[in-house]
């Protein structure tokens, strides 16, 4: 699963690659970091979010901008994975009971951020998003709330304090975090080399 730097990043690239004048790119990035709404939206089951598609791939057939974005974000959590295992990503770990799967995707958010450019456009985007049903019964309040607390994250390279910020937003939600080690273990991750050499590759493989 990657976090939500990373599915701005992979969306611009992929629809950089691969051009369709039938997507709509706002609502094409406002899909690509829909699902995780279920951190502040309780009521939601991951289910409803993540396993929205019967079949997960590109094939963005019948889809409006929004859904193929979301389905491209569910493309990219599999592909991902698939990726950080083929790197044998989680055997650098010294500690096998330690979780590195939210620390390694924060950290992977600080290493690509640069390669995007037009951050303030997402960032106004996320602050002013156009409401779009979905079957999911998401309060317009919640749909907001999630997006602006993307933006907020979004407004500069993220780091150590911000993720903090962030996390424990989401913390506030209901979303139970151990926030101190989730950072604590992010940190240690960006001072292994061969861990932080996969994470940076992984955006050149994804789509």
């Amino acid at each position: 699963m990657a976090s939500q730097v990373c599915h701005i990043i992979y969306a611009k690239r992929y629809l950089d690659k691969n051009p369709n004048s039938e997507i709509e790119k706002d609502h094409f990035y406002l899909g690509c970091i829909f699902p995780d709404i279920r951190q502040i939206e309780k009521r939601l089951k991951r289910s409803e979010t993540h396993m929205r598609f019967p079949i997960i791939n590109l094939d963005f057939s019948g889809l409006n901008s929004f859904e193929a974005g979301w389905k491209f974000h569910l493309y990219c959590d599999m592909r991902r994975d698939e990726i950080m295992r083929n790197a044998k990503f989680y055997d650098l770990k010294n500690n096998h009971k330690e979780s590195w799967t939210r620390p390694a995707k924060l950290l992977e958010d600080e290493l690509i951020y640069d390669q995007y450019n037009n951050w303030e456009k997402i960032i106004a985007l996320c602050n002013n998003p156009p409401y779009i049903e979905m079957g999911l019964n998401i309060p317009v309040e919640n749909y907001n709330i999630w997006y602006a607390m993307v933006a907020k994250y979004f407004e500069k390279k993220p780091d150590s304090r911000t993720m903090r910020v962030f996390l424990n937003k989401l913390d506030s939600y209901g979303f139970p975090l151990d926030v101190d080690r989730i950072i604590a273990v992010k940190e240690k991750i960006a001072k292994n080399e061969k861990a932080t050499h996969i994470l940076t590759q992984i955006l050149d493989e994804i789509a």
